[in-house]
């Protein structure tokens, strides 16, 4: 299945990378690899993670890397990444579409 960023998800993620490299820029890398990695299982996998407890939607889902979020839409076109927020945040219903 095709994984597309959406660039919400895109500035999402350079926002807190810039904001993890103020203290160590090795580990603002670090994260930005693995979230990448964490997301590219979701091209065989698009089901593993659970249903986005806001919403309850079938194909609004999240799957996490360390305190962080990745928030995805399933289609037919394939998974759509829609936002990457920390867990304290509560996702935003308009962000889902």
């Amino acid at each position: 299945m095709n994984v597309v960023w959406t660039p919400r998800a895109i500035e999402r993620a350079a926002k807190i990378a810039k904001f993890i490299s103020h203290d160590d820029p090795t580990a603002a890398g670090k994260w930005v690899v693995g979230v990448f990695a964490a997301v590219d299982r979701l091209s065989d996998h698009p089901y593993s993670g659970p249903m986005v407890p806001e919403l309850g939607r079938e194909e609004i889902r999240q799957i996490t890397y360390r305190s962080y979020r990745i928030i995805y839409k399933i289609s037919k076109a394939g998974v759509g990444i829609l936002s990457v927020r920390h867990f304290r945040r509560q996702f935003d219903p308009e962000e889902a579409t």
